[in-house]
C-alpha cells in the first residue's frame, strides 16, 4: 500500500508534489481559439476546436438567430484575457 494514500500517476498528485506550480502545457492554442470565436464563432466552429462537440452543433443550430455570433465574441474575449496556464487547465 502506498504511504500517500493511493492514487497512483493521478494529475493531482502530480501537481500537489510540486506545489502546484509546475508548468501546464495544453495541446489547443489560446489564440486560434479566440480567432476562431471572432471570425467562425457564429456556427460554433471554436467549440469544436475546444472538444466541446455537443456545444458546437447548439451553435450551429441556432446560428441563423445571431445569438451564438455575440457569445462568441465575448468568449473569443474570455479565451484572449485567460492566461495560458488557466486555459491549458480548462481546455486542455
Amino acid at each position: 500500500m502506498n504511504a500517500g494514500g493511493g492514487g497512483g500517476g493521478s494529475s493531482a498528485a502530480a501537481s500537489a508534489a510540486n506545489g502546484g506550480f509546475g508548468p501546464v502545457v495544453g495541446t489547443k492554442s489560446r489564440v486560434l481559439a479566440a480567432l476562431l470565436a471572432f471570425f467562425f464563432g457564429g456556427i460554433g466552429v471554436h467549440k469544436f476546436y475546444l472538444g466541446q462537440i455537443g456545444w458546437g452543433i447548439v451553435y450551429f443550430l441556432f446560428s441563423w438567430t445571431f445569438i451564438p455570433m455575440f457569445i462568441s465574441w465575448i468568449e473569443g474575449l474570455v479565451y484572449l484575457l485567460s492566461t495560458e496556464r488557466a486555459f491549458a487547465l480548462k481546455y486542455g
